[in-house]
């Protein structure tokens, strides 16, 4: 197994490969968010109406996946990620609508495999998608996993790592593209 890439975002800064690509002056995630977002000239319009954690991770695997050449088949490639707080973000959100008129787009995202569904859905990736709760990122515990599923032959490409954001401001995506 090869880590072809890593993107690592947190304190307004992107990492690839340890060297930093992108910076803002804010730490505020929605500012800066929407600043990375803009820089990178992405175009997809799902992107305003996502949760927090959706967009972290969204644009971690923009970034990773930028310019590298994908297995052709879609079912191939998998998307395995970790966090400790779920969606917990998300979750304290819906509740403050919840008094008043239930927000149906919050709740959507009050699952954190739905950020993994935004992910596939953008790539067109059909392969095994799973999320573990961690109270630390286990590295070589999802390093592992993922080349359990590349000796099971069920990937030969997967976006692994952790994306976490918490209510007091704090976020971080940790990603690797992994191949054989």
């Amino acid at each position: 197994m090869v880590v072809q890439r890593n993107i690592t975002i947190k304190d307004a800064a992107v990492l690839q490969d340890g060297a930093e690509i992108f910076s803002y002056p804010s730490r505020n995630f929605r500012h800066f968010a929407k600043q990375l977002y803009k820089h990178y000239r992405i175009d997809y319009s799902k992107f305003f109406k996502m949760s927090q954690l959706s967009k972290l991770g969204f644009l971690a695997t923009e970034l990773l996946l930028s310019g590298i050449e994908r297995e052709k088949d879609p079912a191939l490639i998998s998307v395995v990620l970790a966090n400790s707080s779920s969606s917990l973000h998300s979750d304290e959100v819906y509740q403050r609508t919840v008094g008043h008129i239930p927000s149906p787009s919050s709740f959507v995202y009050t699952l954190p495999n739905i950020m993994i569904g935004e992910i596939c859905i953008r790539h067109g990736i059909k392969g095994e998608g799973t999320f573990f709760i961690q109270e630390l990122f286990d590295r070589d515990f999802i390093f592992e996993y993922v080349s359990d599923l590349f000796k099971k032959q069920k990937t030969t490409m997967s976006i692994a790592g952790w994306v976490d954001i918490d209510m007091d401001g704090d976020y971080i995506a940790d990603l690797y593209l992994l191949t054989l």
